[in-house]
């Protein structure tokens, strides 16, 4: 059974894992959706600040090295009781 809008509320929960990435961030957050309204189950943000602070700026070379979603996605997997089905 497909959630339709239909201006009712859905009866199953809905969980959404968002992730975003910039050259040196990466954050994943996993938010569930239900019939009492949504839920930050997890929120985890990656950052590369302390690395590049030294050069007064984001060097794109470190940045790309050290870039990852598997970081973060897995840590804000966990919490959350959530699993990816592939």
């Amino acid at each position: 059974m497909k959630a339709r809008a239909t201006g009712t509320r859905m009866k199953k929960s809905l969980t959404i894992l968002g992730i975003e990435s910039s050259c040196d961030d990466t954050a994943a957050a996993v938010v569930r959706r239900g019939e009492e309204g949504a839920e930050v189950l997890a929120s985890v943000v990656f950052g590369q600040t302390a690395l590049h602070e030294a050069y007064g700026g984001v060097v794109p070379e470190i940045a790309a090295r050290i870039s990852s979603f598997d970081s973060p996605v897995s840590i804000a997997m966990m919490p959350s009781g959530a699993s990816i089905k592939v």
